[in-house]
């Protein structure tokens, strides 16, 4: 198996839950991090490795990552497991499953790219590497049928861990934070790309709505590794800021919250699953933003407003992700009370259609193909 990044190892860490439940000697090894290490997953690289922000930061990596996929590759050919499963990060694992499949390895991919918001022309590489697509969400596999791949809709793990009813008080509890309390979650990002580029302007926001509604408690999880670099950005971009570092426990803060600043990616999708307004923020390199744009085929950035198929909560990306613009956007957000009884609905909604008992799912789907 190999996930690429923080939230390729939470799916792939509820993935082996389920794999070991059906097979309970399954041995899994290749690239990971410590939630596949909870499932005795042993990494031969740490996930981090692989966890690039964009064209411009893939280019400056791109021997090291190169040099990694050959060695990984030239022992997965040497071992000859049953099967591999790459977890998202397609530019990856996508051509090293095609490598594999040759030689006759059943090849899975868990998470179907985003071809039906750009790069479209990828699914032909799709069907050249992976055997079987598991799909989180349910229009996908469909689209991959139309290019002849195979594939199965699993709904998305985290519906099936988080609850129906988010844990509010509970939460708060955990966190010290009093009932009353109003509380913004602030979540620039788990990749160091990510935080440089977001967080500065994330931190001045929360400092500006801080300034405006002084009793307003910010809690910021913070990825692991990322602790010294977010505290160094706290102490040069918005000194006055008064935050709640959080070791993680990103789950605990946006249960607790009651808005949350959130940096695009499936961060948003778990913000939705807790039924939390909030505002998405993002930039990239000019250079990833001028080519995505050439790319891009939705409106949306946000998972919450493309499985939604609206905007449903505000996007403010490259310039638009600015302090000013986000603490406004935020403080609407907190002031709208009806909007946000409405949220609740939609994403209750979406819930309800993502929660399929995914591990048990992509089980089944990854033992048919072993066994076929």
């Amino acid at each position: 198996m190999v996930a690429g990044e923080a939230s390729g190892d939470l799916l792939a860490g509820l993935l082996l839950g389920g794999l070991r439940e059906r097979w309970p000697g399954l041995q899994s090894v290749g690239i990971g991090g410590p939630k596949m290490a909870e499932q005795g997953f042993q990494a031969w690289w740490p996930h981090h490795k692989l966890a690039v922000n964009g064209y411009v930061d893939a280019l400056r990596h791109l021997r090291e990552i190169h040099g990694i996929r050959g060695a990984l590759s030239a022992r997965l050919l040497d071992q000859r497991p049953l099967g591999f499963v790459g977890v998202d990060a397609p530019d990856f694992n996508l051509g090293l499953e095609q490598r594999l499949r040759q030689a006759g390895i059943r090849t899975i991919h868990f998470v179907c790219p985003s071809i039906w918001a750009w790069r479209g022309g990828r699914v032909k590489r799709i069907a050249r590497s992976a055997d079987h697509v598991l799909c989180l969400f349910p229009f996908e596999p469909e689209l991959l049928a139309r290019a002849g791949v195979a594939a199965t809709f699993v709904g998305h793990p985290l519906a099936d861990v988080i609850p129906l009813q988010a844990p509010r008080a509970e939460s708060r509890a955990r966190l010290g934070l009093g009932q009353a309390d109003e509380v913004v979650a602030v979540l620039p990002g788990s990749r160091v790309g990510e935080m440089r580029n977001i967080a500065p302007a994330f931190l001045q926001a929360a400092e500006l709505l801080q300034r405006r509604r002084p009793s307003l408690r910010i809690v910021v999880p913070v990825a692991d590794g990322l602790r010294g670099l977010l505290e160094s950005l706290l102490h040069e971009h918005a000194p006055g800021l008064a935050a709640q570092l959080l070791d993680g426990q990103s789950h605990d803060a946006l249960a607790a919250c009651d808005a949350t600043l959130i940096a695009s990616g499936t961060a948003t999708l778990e913000a939705a699953l807790f039924k939390r307004p909030m505002v998405i923020g993002y930039r990239v390199h000019w250079l990833n933003a001028q080519i995505w744009r050439m790319l891009g085929y939705l409106p949306w950035v946000g998972l919450p407003n493309i499985l939604c198929r609206e905007f449903v909560v505000p996007e403010l990306l490259q310039e638009a992700c600015n302090p000013s613009a986000l603490a406004d956007a935020l403080c609407a957000q907190l002031d709208d009370r009806a909007g946000a009884e409405r949220l609740a609905a939609r994403f209750t909604e979406l819930h309800h259609l993502l929660r399929r008992d995914t591990a048990r799912c992509a089980t089944d789907a990854i033992a048919k193909v072993l066994e076929a």
